[in-house]
């Protein structure tokens, strides 16, 4: 790799655009970059490395900090460029970090986004794009390169007094800056990775224990009080052993449980025959008691019946005394049926007598009953006087009915004659209402005819405006088009005479020994032509060729789309402004300018249209809505007349009917007076022909019920007397002194049920006492001692209670034997499952501690990663001790030491030998000079190791920053040999100092000047 030329613009310190020309400070092999404190010097190397990444050396990259110079202008953006060639290839690289600009519209800034951008040199078409991706060119850089940042920045731009603190830093600090510069993390993804898959075997042998411990468990829990005879298990999850003690304590509970079920068994049996006699001894006695206690029961019976017999004897008589007086009862009814009936037709006359006048409380039926013709036969001679007094009441209802249709006709004749007193404004206004409407009905067929031309132009006028915009786009694909269409025929012509130009190698690829050439006819070929660099086949030809006439193709659809669209939009052009577009149509340009350039009549806005089609649409709606109310208004003129018709015909008939009325009243009030003498004869003292007919119809009706209460009341005396023989009769016949005693004896159905029911009781209960003393095993049992079946029941439910208790410690013991067999198997099976696992654990294990540096195989202690650093720190140690023994005439040689120091690893160590002694001691102890031309050897031979390390890349830019100014002028001398000596690999070496000697010794030098509006550059060659 090799840097030609950095443009800095705006970049830390520099707030202009600063150029380096690496390729003429490189042409001495060594130069120097130097300026005072705080110049930035350092900043020229940052610029470099965040061309390259995109980012500063990571000391630097501090968090919110930014790479823009405050010197520089607010319109002047930050870029690093820088030309290199890597690969073998000639690259510029140029980026842009995120920095804020300011806005184009209006006050304030905005941020504007990074950017990166590569190019390429191309020696017959020159610098080419290549790419504006950040991640594109990153990588592409990183694999030209070979290093990563950090690589780069150690390897490249040796940093201000990181390789001091390299030399004299733990093993820890140095294994880490060895981690990043070797990419050693796939080593230690190795240990993390065998680290991860023995904490998994480790997990899965845990947890497989741990089931294997759970099925322990369950066996202690089902074994019982057999688990707590066996030892319990030590053994914890993980370890060895685990499975084996499980099964074994298994093995045990088994052999147990099934010595205890044995036991189990004999003593149900035991309890089973022990139960049998205890039933047999309970069922007797059960019997026994029985039996006796039936005896007794029918003893007390016996007596009880005994005691009931007088009872049953006078329920029995009773009985017997009710049937008897069965007989009389249809008597004794029928004489209080009659008794009833009496008593009711007294009550019924003394309530008519009552109502009758004094003179007629003693009369005979007789009597009433001709007074009741008689009145019947006055009742019946007022019946003319009804009719003549309804025809008088009918007469006032009518003179009524004629006076309220006279005031309803008065009221008629008013109504109307204030109706017709309006007429004439009503019928005027109607009619003048009908003529506007008429109006409104012609100016609106008018605003209908302007309103559809003004909707056509706007509708125009919107298709311009959008076709105007088509128009302008056309125009850009077209111009595209067209440049596409050049590109490719140029591309196509260069290709093609690239092609000419090699035509006689392609013509020499055909050529066959024997056979003769095409163009000169010889069969031999001595020197056939050979194709150059960038040589073009037919087929590439071809296929530009093929692009050329694509693109052709494309701009004469693009010429073809854009003619349409003009010929749209002068069509709509044209219809907007209210014209006819011409017969061969040129389409204005869409901005409003002739070909010439000249303006054009842009025509009507959309808006004026607009404004015109809305104006129109509201008078037309208005007009319409006016005429709109025609129909309305000849309706309500027609509905008018009619009225004022129906209001003449309403006044003219109520004068009529007034005429007709009065005719009518006089008749009436004759025919009224006629009546009013007849009635005042028939009426006498009641007001009304009614009130005296009324009076003696209820005359009519007192006389007929009180004649018709004596006759009953005699009827129902004589059948009381006929009732009171018949009994006397029937109660002597049954039996019976007088009606009474047979009344007093007689008993209703229910009564003489339940007496039944007592006698049949008694009988069957003596019935049954008889049978139960004819039973022999109840006299036998009775004579023997008293049973005793509490004890009995007692003895029973002991030995039941035996049994339950030995089968369910028989039945415990099964289960618990077939449970102790079924967890036994489920064990044996985790414990076989167990075995690959555990053995490919202790296979990882082994391996794991191994790269760990924790096993006690790896003697040192040391972790793989630690182990490839400390091979590549060997070969750094070798490299640098090369140039070292120059820089030191001999004396010191820097070695690699794998020894432990106190409680920490070994691998990473570094001593320096001293030849004068010939003692190894440690790099600390070195002094202030020793340590910064030893950093430095150690420096360069860690790039080279580096550089190998990233595939051979060849670095002939060198940059050392600092620490020259602790050298006095012998070993300034013989570092500086050395530095100068990496010149014969054509590799150029930058110093950064400002050391003032170091100008006077190297002539070529890069001053970084620093100035109050920003620093700047100065070459001296």
């Amino acid at each position: 790799m090799r840097l030609h030329r950095l443009s800095i613009t705006a970049f830390g310190p520099f707030g202009a655009t600063q150029e380096v020309d690496f390729d003429a400070l490189s042409s001495a092999g060594l130069f120097l970059l130097h300026g005072p404190t705080g110049a930035g010097k350092t900043s020229v190397l940052d610029a470099v490395c965040f061309a390259l990444y995109g980012a500063v050396p990571g000391a630097r990259q501090s968090p919110g900090a930014s790479l823009r110079s405050d010197h520089a202008p607010a319109d002047l953006s930050t870029e690093v460029q820088l030309e290199l060639t890597v690969g073998g290839r000639r690259l510029e690289v140029t980026r842009s970090p995120a920095q804020p600009r300011p806005k184009k519209r209006g006050d304030g800034f905005t941020v504007e986004k990074a950017q990166s951008r590569l190019r390429g040199y191309d020696p017959e078409r020159g610098w080419q794009a290549l790419s504006k991706s950040h991640q594109e060119i990153g990588e592409e850089l990183t694999q030209l390169i070979g290093m990563s940042r950090d690589q780069f920045c150690q390897v490249v731009l040796l940093p201000q007094g990181d390789f001091a603190r390299f030399l004299r830093a733990d093993a820890e600090a140095r294994g880490k800056l060895l981690g990043r510069l070797f990419d050693t993390r796939r080593f230690a993804a190795v240990e993390e990775r065998l680290a991860e898959l023995r904490r998994g075997a480790e997990a899965r042998v845990t947890a497989a224990d741990e089931r294997v411990l759970a099925l322990a468990q369950r066996i202690a829990q089902a074994a019982g009080p057999v688990g707590a005879e066996a030892a319990p298990i030590a053994a914890r999850p993980g370890e060895p052993g685990l499975a084996e003690a499980v099964l074994e304590w298994a093995a045990i509970a088994r052999s147990t449980a099934r010595e205890r079920l044995g036991i189990a068994h004999c003593v149900v049996s035991e309890a089973e025959g022990r139960q049998r006699a205890a039933r047999h001894a309970l069922d007797t006695e059960r019997e026994r008691a029985r039996l006796q206690e039936r005896y007794e029961e029918t003893v007390r019976r016996a007596a009880a019946l005994e005691e009931r017999r007088p009872e049953h004897d006078r329920c029995q008589e009773r009985l017997e005394r009710a049937r008897k007086a069965d007989r009389v009862a249809p008597a004794l009814d029928l004489r209080e049926e009659a008794e009833r009936a009496h008593r009711q037709a007294g009550d019924a006359l003394d309530r008519a007598r009552a109502q009758l006048p004094p003179d007629l409380a003693d009369a005979g039926p007789d009597r009433l009953t001709e007074l009741e013709r008689r009145f019947r036969q006055e009742l019946g001679g007022l019946e003319s006087a009804r009719r003549a007094e309804a025809r008088s009441a009918a007469i006032d209802e009518e003179r009524d009915r004629l006076e309220r249709e006279s005031r309803a006709d008065d009221t008629t004749v008013r109504d109307a004659d204030a109706w017709l007193a309006g007429w004439d404004a009503v019928h005027a206004g109607l009619r003048e209402r009908i003529a506007t409407a008429q109006e409104a009905a012609t100016r609106a067929e008018q605003l209908a005819g302007l309103l559809a031309p003004a909707r056509r132009r706007l509708e125009a006028a919107r298709r311009r405006d959008a076709l105007a915009a088509e128009v302008l786009a056309t125009r850009r694909t077209l111009a595209e088009a067209r440049e596409g269409a050049l590109d490719a025929h140029e591309t196509w012509l260069g290709l093609r005479e690239r092609r000419l130009r090699d035509i006689a190698a392609e013509l020499a690829a055909g050529l066959v020994d024997g056979a003769p050439c095409t163009v000169c006819g010889s069969a031999e070929h001595p020197a056939p032509a050979t194709e150059g660099d960038g040589h073009v086949d037919r087929a590439t030809e071809e296929a530009a060729l093929t692009a050329h006439r694509r693109a052709e193709e494309t701009r004469a659809r693009a010429e073809q789309a854009l003619g349409l669209v003009r010929e749209r939009h002068a069509a709509a052009h044209a219809e907007a402004r209210d014209t006819d577009p011409p017969a061969t149509v040129v389409a204005e340009p869409a901005d409003g300018e002739g070909e010439d350039g000249a303006k054009t009549d842009p025509g009507p806005s959309v808006d004026e249209l607009r404004e015109a089609v809305d104006r129109l649409a509201a008078e037309h709606a208005e007009e319409h809505r006016l005429a709109a109310g025609t129909h309305a208004a000849r309706e309500a003129l027609d509905a008018a007349e009619r009225e004022h018709l129906g209001r003449l015909e309403l006044r003219q008939e109520a004068e009529r009917r007034a005429a007709a009325r009065t005719s009518r009243r006089e008749a009436l009030d004759r025919e009224q007076a006629v009546l009013r003498d007849e009635l005042a004869v028939v009426r006498g003292e009641s007001g009304s022909v009614a009130a005296y007919a009324e009076r003696l119809t209820r005359r009519v009706a007192l006389l007929a019920e009180a004649a018709e209460a004596v006759r009953a009341e005699q009827e129902t005396g004589r059948r009381r007397k006929e009732a009171d023989g018949r009994l006397s009769d029937a109660a002597f016949r049954a039996g019976f002194d007088t009606p009474e005693a047979a009344a007093a004896t007689l008993l209703d159905a229910a009564a003489q049920r339940d007496l039944q029911h007592r006698i049949d009781a008694w009988q069957a209960e003596a019935a049954a006492v008889a049978d139960r003393r004819a039973e022999r095993d109840a006299r036998e049992a009775a004579e023997q001692p008293p049973a005793r079946p509490t004890a009995a029941q007692g003895e029973f439910d002991t030995a039941e209670w035996l049994v339950r208790e030995a089968s369910s410690a028989r039945a415990a013991a099964e289960e618990r034997c077939a449970e102790l067999a079924r967890l036994s198997r489920e064990a044996a099976g985790e414990v076989r499952r167990l075995g690959p696992v555990r053995q490919e654990y202790e296979r990882i294990a082994r391996l794991a501690g191994l790269a760990a540096g924790t096993s006690a195989d790896n003697e040192r202690r040391m972790r793989l990663e630690a182990y490839v650093l400390a091979a590549r720190l060997e070969q750094v140690a070798s490299a640098a001790t090369a140039r070292l023994q120059r820089m030191s005439s001999g004396r010191y040689t820097l070695v690699h030491s794998d020894a432990r120091t106190g409680g920490r690893r070994a691998g990473l160590g570094l001593h320096v030998v001293d030849a004068w002694t010939g003692s190894e001691r440690d790099t600390a102890t070195l002094s202030g000079g020793e340590t910064f031309f030893a950093s430095l050897a150690l420096a360069l031979g860690l790039a080279d190791v580096v550089t190998e390390e990233a595939g051979g890349v060849r670095l002939d830019t060198l940059f050392i920053d600092e620490g020259f100014g602790s050298l006095d002028d012998q070993t300034l001398d013989e570092v500086l040999d050395v530095l100068d000596s990496l010149r014969e690999r054509d590799r150029s070496v930058g110093i950064v100092s400002h050391v003032a000697d170091l100008r006077r010794r190297i002539p070529v030098r890069l001053e970084v000047v620093k100035e109050r509006q920003g620093s700047s550059v100065r070459h001296r060659l």
